[in-house]
């Protein structure tokens, strides 16, 4: 049996735009190439760890309309249990309308619908799994009475409780206080402390209550600040064309990689690898990568193991 991961979190249909340039308010830029994915910070954290090895729940809601019907079949694909996504007749799956300009970076608008309905009744349903699990991993798409309340559940059973706090919103200590690992990157940081320094920022979040704060830096790795100190994780160069999901990716294999034993700093460097991969394709769901690439990527040149071994 591999890591038991719960994700909860947020569906969305992406529709996806390639262009020279993000237009500003009021232009139209042409010239882009269009697609369709599945996305949601929920959806595609669910589907990072499913392609690290781990066993995922995933606890959502979608719209009882065609784009619901594609996306749980997408997710079994992936072979997540989807047991605990439910239907929901009154609203629509949610979209995000996405972006891209000729350097990889993006612009996102998302309508939620069904994700804004899910329910502290849904993560009580779920209850069993979240108990069970290894790793319980949320994001900001979602309810706080919902991430709250599985975190809770989480913390009574030891369950460890990564939460990625994007999009940034205001979070209070209460909170906090019962997450084992945040995940904010530089900007969501800031907007949760009022610390333009991304090491202020970590400190500030670790008095509010979190145990280990992770701030990523992009292309920079990330900075850990927890009880032992602070350390920093190098990024890895890659030739990137599209940082949708990269940070999805980054959790994804964090959540495997702590559940499967690695010392932080090793996990986190095995996340920024998965991170950096999911830029090198376009995107949300088509870049999050498999186990095998982050591995050869983490591995140290010459070497026949990956760096960071899953303790006994």
């Amino acid at each position: 049996m591999g890591a038991r991961i719960v994700v909860i979190g947020s569906v969305n249909t992406d529709l996806v735009v390639r262009g020279p340039r993000i237009p500003t308010p009021g232009e139209t830029v042409t010239g882009g190439t269009f697609m369709r994915a599945q996305g949601g910070k929920g959806s595609n954290q669910a589907m990072a760890a499913a392609r690290a090895g781990a066993d995922v729940t995933f606890v959502a809601r979608v719209g009882d309309d065609e784009l619901g019907e594609a996306a749980i079949a997408g997710l079994r694909d992936e072979s997540i249990e989807v047991g605990f996504v439910a239907r929901d007749p009154d609203h629509p799956t949610g979209v995000a309308l996405i972006m891209v300009d000729r350097s990889g970076e993006n612009a996102i608008s998302v309508a939620p619908g069904a994700n804004a309905n899910l329910s502290v009744g849904d993560v009580e349903a779920a209850r069993p799994a979240i108990e069970s699990a290894d790793v319980l991993l949320m994001q900001l798409e979602t309810p706080l009475p919902a991430v709250g309340r599985a975190a809770e559940i989480a913390r009574a059973a030891s369950t460890r409780v990564i939460l990625n706090p994007a999009p940034a919103r205001p979070l209070g200590d209460s909170l906090l206080a019962l997450v084992d690992v945040l995940t904010p990157n530089e900007g969501e940081s800031a907007l949760l402390t009022n610390e333009a320094d991304p090491r202020a920022a970590a400190a500030r979040l670790r008095e509010s209550g979190v145990d280990t704060v992770v701030v990523t830096l992009g292309p920079r790795g990330a900075l850990v600040l927890s009880g032992d100190g602070e350390s920093s994780v190098a990024g890895f160069p890659v030739k990137a064309i599209d940082t949708t999901a990269a940070g999805d990716a980054f959790n994804g294999f964090l959540a495997v990689s702590l559940a499967e034993g690695l010392d932080r700093n090793a996990a986190v460097r095995r996340a920024c690898a998965a991170g950096a991969l999911a830029t090198t394709v376009p995107g949300a769901t088509p870049s999050l990568p498999f186990r095998s690439p982050v591995d050869d990527l983490v591995k140290p040149p010459g070497s026949g193991h990956s760096s960071g071994k899953p303790s006994s």
